[in-house]
């Protein structure tokens, strides 16, 4: 079983022993992020950060919430859809 790189990948945060268990399903090379209203989890490459409009999220993520994330993880304070939208697009470059 494997997946197609560099894919995102969502996983639901329903209950704490299911967060635990994904927390350590972070290949190397990707980090975890919570967006949309229900913080939904996404695994992206970390290559993404690089790109101008992921640093755009991340400022809109500073100006939410500075350096505290409610989570404890990276938080993005944006539309889920939104969000695959641009990672969408960002994994066709």
């Amino acid at each position: 079983m494997g997946f197609r790189l560099p894919a995102i990948r969502r996983a639901s945060l329903s209950n704490a022993s299911q967060a635990t268990s994904k927390c350590a399903e972070v290949p190397k090379g990707y980090l975890a992020v919570y967006v949309g209203e229900k913080r939904k989890r996404f695994v992206i490459p970390i290559s993404y950060l690089n790109t101008p409009s992921f640093q755009d999220l991340l400022s809109q993520a500073e100006q939410e919430f500075g350096y505290d994330h409610p989570m404890g993880g990276l938080t993005i304070p944006c539309n889920e859809d939104v969000f695959q939208h641009i990672t969408s697009q960002i994994s066709g470059l």
